[in-house]
């Protein structure tokens, strides 16, 4: 299986090899016929992204044609606003990548962000990405959706330029896009504060990260709780607030829960912060390994414990906890 795969409340088959076509600039990219085009940079594909996604792929199929979102990597923000480092995103371009196959669509065209292409005009963003690059069928966009040069472009741009070049362009109401009750920024604060219950009832699925197992302090060992130490894939990923959560966790030999710590582990001394999980029913040596972490919710918030017993005290109640909470999730 693939070490991106995810496993989705969607119940979304993740496959070994991508079908969807991915094109990483504009001259690389292959024109179609029918196709039914978005726009965005879909950080999370939440289900407002969702809601859009659906309507293009429906509308390529009813066309014979094929559902294409036009996105962007790096994210503009990292770009525009280099000395901000606060952002972090809800997907790497992976996942992201990997996420929007098992939906169903076609194809995805990712810009390379750069300065240059931020200082296109509305005009010129329609003329070379949408005219030149793709030649759409019908373009669906977002109530609120802008774009070129200090975001002056519209829908009333859009409009004018499907009058002339033959394509449609439909948007989606607001309505349509409040009803979600969700936005990116949404489920990032939610998971800043570790509501990752909130956080999976946004995205529709269960957030997740990975990294490679890396050698720790093998404390959890010595306290009788071995653990696996995680290396984020990426220092952009959203990781959520300190705590402990119960998680499923994904390795090439299959699929287990655990017990994940998110923290500097102050009974114990202080550390940088790190990410640990503690396998049930699991001894294999993993290190080198890729392992993903699917949050299923929250257990509690980190603590000091006043000794090493009260803490082991803590770990084995929460243990307790754990294998309750499956056993009403099996059942």
């Amino acid at each position: 299986m693939s070490k991106y795969c995810l496993l989705y409340r969607l119940q979304l088959i993740c496959k070994e090899k991508i079908s969807m076509e991915v094109f990483r600039s504009l001259t690389s990219y292959k024109k179609g016929k029918n196709t039914i085009v978005t726009i965005g940079t879909f950080d999370g594909v939440h289900v407002g992204h969702t809601y859009i996604l659906k309507q293009i792929i429906s509308k390529a199929k009813a066309k014979q044609g094929e559902s294409l979102l036009i996105s962007f990597d790096p994210h503009p923000r990292m770009i525009l606003r280099p000395e901000d480092n606060s952002l972090r995103l809800l997907h790497t371009i992976d996942e992201k990548i990997r996420l929007l196959e098992s939906l169903g669509l076609d194809k995805l065209l990712l810009i390379p962000f750069s300065r240059d292409f931020s200082l296109l005009s509305s005009d010129e963003y329609i003329e070379r990405v949408l005219l030149e690059t793709v030649n759409p069928s019908e373009v669906v966009i977002g109530y609120d959706h802008r774009f070129g040069h200090d975001r002056k472009g519209g829908i009333s741009e859009l409009q004018k330029y499907a009058l002339e070049h033959n394509f449609e362009v439909q948007e989606i109401p607001a309505q349509a896009v409040d009803d979600a009750k969700v936005s990116s920024t949404k489920i990032r604060e939610a998971l800043k504060n570790g509501d990752v219950s909130s956080a999976n009832k946004y995205l529709g699925y269960n957030y997740s990260f990975g990294g490679t197992v890396i050698h720790g302090e093998k404390m959890g060992r010595k306290l009788g709780f071995p653990t696996a130490n995680i290396q984020p894939d990426s220092r952009h990923k959203l990781i959520p607030a300190n705590g402990v959560y119960l998680v499923k966790v994904h390795l090439k030999q299959g699929s287990y829960y655990g017990l994940m710590n998110i923290g500097n582990k102050p009974t114990v001394g202080e550390f940088a912060r790190g990410f640990e999980v503690y396998i049930l029913n699991f001894d294999d040596d993993i290190y080198g390994e890729y392992l993903r972490t699917e949050f299923l919710e929250r257990r509690r918030s980190e603590k000091k414990f006043g000794s090493l017993d009260a803490l082991i005290e803590a770990m084995n109640a929460d243990k307790a906890y754990a294998l309750q909470r499956i056993e009403e999730l099996e059942n």
